[in-house]
């Protein structure tokens, strides 16, 4: 088959607290809307030392222009239709990590994400809380008893263990990160600039050796 007719397989490693994340997210489901592409979201650990009751922004950002921050991420979430609201702390995700592997095995398991990003940067919801969590899963269509036995046994663990390394073997210290066709890509793209990553790594491959 002819490489540049194939569907665009991307890889987004992304983590549920990270607001570029939930931008890339969002830039990469509206593409889908858009033109054929496969989409694989993998786990990546931007703060697993953050404790259970979470971490204040204001801790994690000490020194940093705090406000100037909000205002360049609203304005590209204003872009891109996204909802927010206002963030006092950070939470930590391993939970909704591996919640959401799990949802992956699960026929229209997909919507699951979309509500993750949602309750943290929407609603400011501890996503590190299981009774956060379930409700999320019930919104979605999915079992949510299966969801708690998951949560309660960890059984998606080794799966999350298993994408943080595949994320360490690539190289990859900040996310969001796109990986296409054996190129990868860090920091938030637009929907414009996805384009032109795909175009550009098919011309490389349409390349002779």
């Amino acid at each position: 088959m002819n490489q540049a007719a194939a569907v665009p397989e991307l890889e987004l490693f992304t983590d549920f607290v990270c607001p570029w994340c939930y931008l890339g997210n969002a830039a990469l489901s509206q593409l889908a809307s858009e033109m054929p592409i496969k989409i694989t979201r993998t786990p990546f650990p931007l703060h697993p030392s953050t404790p259970p009751e979470g971490l204040l922004l204001s801790e994690l950002l000490a020194g940093r222009d705090f406000s100037a921050i909000h205002q360049r991420l609203n304005a590209e979430m204003d872009k891109l239709e996204l909802p927010y609201g206002e963030r006092r702390y950070t939470y930590n995700s391993r939970l909704a990590q591996e919640l959401a592997l799990w949802a992956d095995t699960q026929a229209e398991g997909r919507p699951l994400d979309a509500l993750l990003y949602q309750a943290y940067f929407v609603h400011d919801r501890n996503i590190a809380k299981i009774e956060v969590l379930l409700p999320l899963v019930e919104q979605a269509g999915l079992d949510a008893a299966a969801a708690q036995q998951v949560l309660q046994t960890r059984s998606f663990s080794a799966q999350v263990d298993a994408a943080w390394q595949r994320a360490r073997s690539f190289g990859i210290s900040g996310v969001p990160t796109f990986v296409y066709g054996g190129y990868g890509s860090s920091g938030y793209m637009q929907v414009q600039q996805l384009r032109d990553f795909i175009q550009f790594v098919q011309e490389k491959q349409s390349q002779p050796h």
